[in-house]
């Protein structure tokens, strides 16, 4: 596959293989984007990259990078200038969550959490910013609407993106007159492989509801980028949702998520 050159304006999109990683990264070819995706699942992105190749007349780089351990973020940076590929755009959308009482939940997966859905976030974001700061270009960080308030039954995944949220919000005025805008997309439950890794398909959260689709969540967020918004709620009722936390007491909004959060 001929990689793309220095020069070329190319999109770094982790968790790149499904769901709104997978969408996100259609976006940017529909608009001649170059793209780096990575995830654990090659085969998935190959056929992505594929098929955004031949329909967009972008060249689509494939990685295979395990974010949840403690090299993967360097291991992937160190691929990407391996081939020479600069990045004038990154997209933090890696992640997953878990449910069930965190007294009963497996450490292992508490921390390969924080690894992927923090520790990585993080990581990414400083090896890449030279290259971000030099193309004056974007960073996009996918939350969740969980970021503003706390989740029972889901303790440490809403806590991670409440991470995520802050870090975002920071680094958006640190680099103001940069050039580079900073963009929190922060969906609701959203219609996607998620919900079967966090064994939630049977809660208030999503059982029996329509969900929206991750291509029209990554439409939406891929636009909030484009206009360089620093936080992004597609959605009328998550948007409503997270100006509540503001005024209802945290003690209440955490009972409520307590009962969304449970199986029914």
């Amino acid at each position: 596959m001929t990689e793309p050159a220095p020069t070329a304006r190319t999109a770094l999109i982790t968790g790149a293989s499904s769901g709104i990683g997978k969408a996100l990264a259609a976006n940017f070819a529909r608009d001649g984007w170059n793209l780096v995706l990575a995830a654990r699942s090659v085969d998935k992105m190959r056929a992505t990259a594929d098929e955004l190749g031949q329909r967009h007349g972008i060249t689509a780089t494939v990685i295979r990078a395990d974010l949840e351990t403690g090299e993967g973020a360097a291991q992937l940076h160190a691929d990407v200038k391996r081939r020479g590929i600069v990045i004038s755009a990154l997209v933090n959308n890696a992640g997953f969550g878990t449910s069930g009482p965190f007294k009963e939940s497996d450490l292992a997966s508490d921390l390969a959490m924080m690894q992927l859905n923090m520790t990585a976030v993080v990581a990414l974001t400083k090896l890449f910013m030279p290259d971000l700061l030099a193309a004056r270009g974007k960073l996009l960080n996918v939350a969740s609407t969980a970021a503003f308030l706390s989740g029972p039954y889901m303790a440490i995944y809403y806590a991670t993106k409440a991470f995520v949220l802050s870090f975002s919000e920071a680094l958006a005025t640190e680099l103001e007159g940069t050039g580079v805008t900073v963009t929190t997309l922060c969906p609701g439950p959203t219609a996607s492989d998620f919900w079967s890794r966090s064994n939630m398909q049977e809660t208030g959260l999503v059982k029996g509801k329509k969900l929206p689709t991750s291509e029209d969540v990554a439409a939406a967020g891929y636009r909030a980028m484009e206009r360089g918004d620093r936080i992004f709620i597609p959605g009328i009722k998550n948007w409503l949702m997270a100006q509540s936390t503001r005024i209802t007491p945290r003690r209440v909004t955490a009972s409520v998520a307590a009962r969304m959060n449970r199986s029914q």
